[in-house]
């Protein structure tokens, strides 16, 4: 624990009575800066990345792993890390443990595939990382972002190691697109694929995760309760208990702590009850997505989102739930349909078969595959 963790902690006692000390802290879409319990897995990783410390590019890498592994929280972590040692701003910051040195720049580069999805979106957020000036987000064409790419990293010396996160989701850059992106710098440059499973034809080394263990799960969750709460306003039982139900999946685990919190909140209790963790469990999906996915979509589909949440009850015909949302907002009905077609696509939504009343093609419904109430308080923030 560090410092600033231990003031947190001190200020948790004495914050006036209210439960939520730190509400983002305990948010499942945000990472902490050091993974608890994956020591191990970035050993791996920094193994795998051996060839930097010699002023080398590695080959390319897949970091893989079941859902709610951590893939995302090693890899973001474990770059904003090294480009301080690796980046420019490793040249010029000195500490008792790093001084001045000379060699190549190598910057580390996380593009969050669910969030960027264009050419010009990837050109502007791998630039974002790697370039001193200030990258505009109009006015600009993607071939003038691409040259930039190119130009400053055409420079002695100059390369990048470019994480694609969530590869292989729905609506994403592809692995094989981003290679194509990247082909005009290939030479300086290498790519490490991030998903719950290697790209296609994968023939390089992997750096895989397993699920979290029970006292891992603990762990993280310990971790987010000493900073996101109140002092004493969950048991160690109540944690253990999140664990084991969770079953490895750190994702269903956090997200089922921040619904009871917000719950206990909402109901200006001062402890999360038992009431709340079985409401919470019972609303987090098992074999759901994470809370992200939906976080990452269009202002649109979260607004269809929220609708449908508020009207629709499971029983009823997609067109019937559509209707609905329309006689409350200003979309019509067939956009309101195109839309949950589109989500169950995405498999944000899931598709129910119903019950037949004439020999007509069977109605289907559609179920949430997230959490409703981590998504309205996210989404409200």
């Amino acid at each position: 624990m560090d410092l600033h963790e231990r003031i947190a902690r001190r200020q948790s006692a004495h914050n006036g009575g209210r439960l939520l000390v730190d509400r983002e802290y305990l948010s499942p879409a945000v990472h902490a800066s050091e993974p608890v319990g994956r020591g191990s897995v970035l050993e791996r990783c920094l193994d795998a990345l051996e060839p930097v410390f010699d002023g080398e590019l590695p080959p390319p890498i897949a970091v893989a792993g079941p859902p709610g592994s951590g893939t995302s929280a090693v890899v973001t972590a474990l770059f904003a890390a090294l480009n301080e040692i690796f980046g420019d701003s490793g040249r010029v910051i000195g500490t008792s443990t790093r001084t001045d040195r000379s060699g190549p720049t190598t910057w580390f580069v996380y593009i969050d595939g669910r969030r960027v999805k264009t050419p010009f979106a990837f050109y502007r957020a791998a630039l974002s990382t790697i370039s001193d000036e200030t990258v505009p987000e109009s006015g600009i064409g993607t071939d003038e972002l691409r040259g930039r790419l190119v130009s400053r990293l055409e420079r002695p010396n100059h390369r990048a190691i470019v994480a694609i996160d969530h590869h292989d989701e729905p609506e994403t850059l592809a692995y094989e697109r981003v290679l194509e992106l990247l082909g005009s710098v290939e030479d300086d440059v290498t790519t490490v694929a991030v998903g719950t499973s290697e790209p296609g034809d994968w023939n390089g080394p992997t750096v895989d995760l397993p699920a979290y263990r029970r006292h891992e799960l603990v762990d993280i969750l310990a971790d987010r309760t000493s900073t996101g709460l109140a002092a004493g306003a969950i048991e160690h039982d109540s944690i253990r208990a999140l664990a084991d139900w969770a079953e490895g999946n750190a994702h269903n685990a956090l997200a089922a702590l921040y619904v009871a919190a917000s719950l206990a909140n909402e109901a200006n209790e001062g402890r999360i009850g038992e009431d709340h963790l079985e409401t919470a469990m019972a609303d987090v999906p098992k074999t759901g997505v994470h809370i992200d996915r939906t976080l990452s979509l269009s202002s649109n589909r979260q607004k269809v989102l929220l609708d449908l949440l508020s009207v629709s009850e499971n029983s009823k015909p997609i067109r019937e739930v559509a209707r609905e949302i329309e006689s409350e907002s200003s979309v019509t009905a067939s956009t309101v349909t195109r839309f949950l077609y589109e989500l169950a696509d995405l498999e944000v939504l899931e598709r129910v078969g119903l019950d037949s009343t004439g020999s007509g093609r069977r109605p289907s419904s559609v179920e949430p595959r997230f959490s409703p109430i981590a998504f309205r308080s996210l989404v409200a923030e």
